[in-house]
Order: structure tokens, then sequence, then C-alpha cells
């Protein structure tokens, strides 16, 4: 268990003083707001998403550790590199912000009008009117979760021990001890809540989240939706769940969103969704030992072309070995794809090798992270090989070249591999999984993850 820090147990006390202690849906994913992101230019800001997606690979690699059968909400992109979902909690219900994240199980919100957002993508003197947080007090449901509640383990990761007496004076000690959350870009504290959550005509009681009190780098409340008991998909019994992600050139624009699907029905079927290519999950040896790695969704990567040639990736980075290291997953919280060092370079030369019409820009490469760079400015058309991911079971995914093209300047003259590897940023981070497959790349794919039949479901569409 995580030993909770000076800092967090003021914030704790802090909240203490408050005084609340006594079948489908669809769902938009959106972007935050245009003047929550202070970048001076593209290149900052790129450079900004290279190294979250790249703090999230670390992370990731090593972690610290109803009514209706469907239901739809809406899915807005963000220029911080994720997208969100509104959800809502309470007694009335009071609606919030959540990332969408497949790469982790804890649900939580910030729950304090004095919250503490350290080094968030906003000013600190305006920083109550930009996160909205979620009050306890004005929630008849809101309850605080027991130490020997069997949810209490699940947002700490291990099992809770907790006094066998309770007298007047130490109940309060029987409650569930703070938590902290370790993401790649930040972290968040606070204590575990049981409340009801809407969807729609669906309503869910007793649903473990998180009720923070402070964060770092946290730009929203996230929404855990990766493997582990506390995630919204297992807290539901969701028999799947699918989403179209928005192109990123609408970042932060709220007019325009695409849908999160939650299927409640639990039918033990192996229909298959229209026009959608499948590959089955892969099960991880040792996720019983790895408890961190046992919230990711891995897929059986066969192999990687480019152009229509084979990329000599070793086979240890795209199946996840004995000792529960490497393997590929598909994570939504990751924005640009992250490949081990050893995976990215063979990659890379291939590309370099079969671009022959552009020049290198090493100096645009060293600004933002991203390699390899070319200038492409004045050209007529633009033609690059594709990329082509083949999965087990079939699924062969052909990318679009703004999927794994980034193009910048201001006329975006310069494409730039958006493909990232560790050891740029900082030292190589060994362990863990070898690919991590981010949104950047699933940008206007529709994506299911069939729970029921542990498969994900591949479709290119525009989503809207």
């Amino acid at each position: 268990m995580v030993s909770v820090s000076s800092s967090l147990l003021y914030c704790l006390s802090l909240f203490s003083l408050l005084p609340f202690i006594s079948s489908s849906i669809t769902i938009p994913l959106q972007h935050p707001q245009p003047n929550q992101i202070p970048f001076q230019d593209q290149y900052q800001k790129l450079n900004h998403l290279v190294n979250t997606s790249l703090a999230r690979a670390r992370h990731i690699k090593n972690p610290q550790t109803a009514p209706t059968t469907t239901t739809t909400t809406p899915l807005f992109s963000h220029s911080y590199g994720g997208y969100s979902i509104s959800l809502s909690f309470g007694t009335p219900p009071q609606t919030l912000s959540f990332i969408m994240d497949t790469g982790s199980d804890i649900v939580w919100f910030p729950c304090t009008s004095h919250y503490l957002c350290k080094q968030c993508s906003f000013s600190s003197s305006s920083s109550s009117s930009r996160i909205q947080p979620f009050i306890p007090k004005q929630s008849a449901s809101s309850k605080l979760l027991g130490c020997k509640n069997p949810k209490c383990s699940w947002i700490h990761h291990t099992n809770i021990h907790c006094d066998q007496d309770c007298s007047v004076n130490s109940c309060l000690n029987q409650t569930c001890p703070p938590y902290v959350i370790f993401y790649g870009s930040g972290t968040t504290g606070g204590i575990a809540l049981s409340e009801t959550l809407h969807l729609h005509s669906l309503s869910k009681p007793n649903f473990l989240v998180g009720c923070s009190v402070f964060s770092s780098r946290q730009p929203a409340g996230i929404a855990g939706f990766g493997r582990g008991l506390s995630s919204l998909p297992s807290q539901l019994g969701l028999s799947k769940f699918s989403y179209c992600l928005l192109s990123r050139r609408f970042d932060d624009d709220t007019k325009k969103s695409s849908s999160l699907v939650l299927d409640l029905e639990q039918l033990d079927s192996d229909k298959k969704t229209s026009a959608l290519v499948y590959t089955p999950f892969v099960k991880n040896p040792k996720v019983e030992d790895k408890s961190g790695f046992s919230v990711y969704y891995y897929l059986g990567l066969r192999r990687i072309t480019v152009g229509g040639r084979h990329v000599k990736v070793p086979y240890k980075y795209l199946s996840p070995g004995e000792d529960g290291n490497g393997g590929v997953i598909i994570d939504s919280g990751t924005t640009f794809t992250f490949m081990a060092r050893e995976a990215f370079k063979p990659l890379s030369d291939e590309f370099i090798t079969q671009v022959k019409d552009y020049k290198r820009v090493k100096e645009i490469e060293d600004a933002i992270g991203l390699k390899p760079c070319f200038n492409v400015s004045g050209a007529k058309t633009m033609s690059f090989p594709q990329l082509r991911l083949h999965f087990k079971g079939g699924a062969d995914v052909a990318l679009p070249v703004e999927n794994y093209f980034a193009f910048v300047g201001d006329g975006g003259e310069v494409a730039c591999l958006s493909v990232i590897t560790d050891g740029v940023a900082g030292p190589e981070r060994v362990g863990g999984p070898g690919m991590i497959l981010g949104n950047f790349q699933m940008q206007n794919f529709y994506v299911e993850y069939d729970l029921m039949n542990e498969r994900l479901g591949f479709k290119q569409e525009k989503c809207k």
C-alpha cells in the first residue's frame, strides 16, 4: 500500500471538516475549453503531447500501484490529448466531466470546494471556476466506504486490514483508508465513497467512486474503463462497450462529438457487429503477480508492415513473456502510440528508407520529440508508405496517413511520424508492455470492446 504524504494528510484534514459523514448507453466524448491549454505555439503543444505520452507509457510499463439494453453518451476530444464523457452522481444528480481511460480502473472526481490541483492546465487564481467538483454534502446518497467493505480493497488493489473492534471513539478509523493513484503524468488522492451513478434511465446505487481532494496534472476526473473490479464496465456488468474517436482537428470544440456506447445486455452470444474485424484479447501470464498490469487490454499483434514490407520487431515486444513483460495493449488515455526502443528503431528506419521524396527536418524533431520528420512544403500531393497492423484472428488494420503522421507548422509543411519511444526524453524504462496503441492512431475508427467474448473489434469510419 502506498504511504500517504503529508500534503495528502493535510488535504484530508481539510476534507474531514465537510459535513457529509452521517441493455446499452451512449455518452459523448469531448476536449477541454481552448483557454485551458496555454501553449504558445504548435511545436510547444506537440512537445507537450509527446512528453505526456511518454510519461503515460512509463507508468503503464511500471505501474505504482437496467430499463434499456444500451445507452449512448457524447464523447468529446481535448487538446491535452484525451477524450471525455459526462457522468452524473448523487441524489440529486451532479454532472461532471471525466476522461475516458481504458488503461486504468478507478473512477474518481474532484469532490471539495477546497480542491487542490497542482500544475493543472489553468491558473490557480481561477481554478475554482475551472474545476467543477462534486459536493458530497449536497447528495443524500453519499456514504463513506467502510474499511471492511470488500470494495475498499478494489481501490487499493490489495487486501486492507481493519481493526477488529470499533468503539464510539474509534469508528472513524474504520473507514476505508485514503488512496493515492499514480498516472503517467500526475497523481490524485482522496477517500472512497459509495454513491449512486446515473446514466440516462439507468441508476446504479452503491457505486464505488474516488472522492479526490487533490491532484497534480489531472485536468478532470477520470473514468477507468480497464479490466479491474472497480472500473465502470465491471461495476455496471457491461457485456461490451464501444466508441468512435473524433479527428484531433476538432480539439476543444464542444459542438463536435462522437459517441460512447455501453451495452448492458448479458447475452452469451458470439454475434459480431457488422463490418468489424476482430482480434482476441491476450492473457498476460503474470497478471496475478503484477496487479498493475491486470487492468490492461492486451492484443495479439502478429506483425507490422510499412509500404508492404515487414518490420522486424523482436517478438518479445509483440507478445507478453513468462515474466509478464512485453506485449501490446490499447489505451485510450495515451495520445501517441509508444514502442520500446528496439521495436521503434526498425519501424523508424523503414520509413526513413522508403520516404525518398522529402528531406528530414531534424531541428523540428529536436523541438517536439517526434521523429522522423519530413519537409513536405510545396508538395501538391503527398505520398507516404502505408502503415498496417496485423493482429491475430485475421484483423488487419490499415491506418490512414493522418493517423500516423502529424502535420505541423502553420501550413502543415512538416510531417512527423506520431509514434514515440523512451530514451528521447529521459532514460529508457524497461519492462511492462512493449507497445501501447494510443488514441491518435485510432482516430475515425469504431472500436468495440466485446467483454463477453474477450475480443476487440475495429472498423474505419468517419466519427460524428
